[in-house]
């Protein structure tokens, strides 16, 4: 299987952004999403960070992070199964690392 993402400017990784795919995680509120032909394109305008999407799956499970409990909730919602989250979970990840996504914060 292919990459589902590509990261224009890679982030080195951060020490204090630990991904947990079974917490809640959102797109940080500088981060827009343009939809393409190909997936989407995520630009954080505080960064100036510009990240490619490379499926619709992955731009369905990144636009509804926000209404999930947690990560995997969201992509089981977008029609992903558990032993086909691994590819998923390290583009959410990689996401995590250069501050595309942040925590949801507790309502």
């Amino acid at each position: 299987m292919r990459g589902l993402l590509t990261v224009a400017a890679p982030a080195p990784a951060s020490e204090s952004m630990q991904f947990d795919p079974d917490k809640g995680w959102r797109l940080h509120p500088q981060v827009a999403i343009r939809p393409e032909p190909f997936g989407a394109l995520l630009y954080h305008f505080g960064t100036r960070k510009l990240s490619f999407l490379k499926n619709r799956t992955i731009v369905t499970v990144v636009q509804s992070l926000a209404e999930h409990p947690d990560v995997r909730s969201a992509c089981r919602a977008a029609g992903v199964d558990d032993p086909d989250q691994g590819p998923y979970l390290h583009a959410l990840d990689v996401l995590a690392r250069s501050t595309m996504l942040v925590p949801r914060e507790a309502e």
